[in-house]
């Protein structure tokens, strides 16, 4: 059994652990788009998905699809050829690929292990 499973709806995403807990994030609350990890492992890519509240989903590489790829397209202006070029040059920390044109301001911050 996979430690975690992904979700993709039009309505959001949702990663469940097999803990029983679950990051979940409505499209429409979506206010960055990150992308984490090292572009030499693409096991070790992770989608991070930040909303208004500061609640964040991760999401792995290895647990996308192209549902979940598609569904990106979908935020205001989002730029794939960004994406691409930021999984394919990812060094140490993280690229933002994506900020909502109406972010919170401050932006919250997020947290995971």
């Amino acid at each position: 059994m996979p430690d975690s499973y992904v979700y993709v709806t039009e309505e959001g995403v949702a990663r469940h652990y097999a803990d029983g807990s679950v990051d979940a994030l409505v499209w429409e609350d979506v206010v960055e788009v990150r992308v984490e990890g090292d572009s030499e492992s693409e096991s070790d890519i992770l989608y991070i998905l930040l909303g208004r509240g500061g609640q964040g989903c991760v999401v792995p590489k290895s647990a996308t699809d192209t549902t979940f790829l598609a569904r990106l397209r979908y935020l205001p202006d989002f730029d794939m050829e960004r994406l691409g070029e930021a999984v394919e040059g990812l060094g140490e920390g993280h690229v933002v690929v994506w900020r909502s044109p109406d972010p919170p301001t401050p932006l919250p911050d997020f947290e995971y292990d």
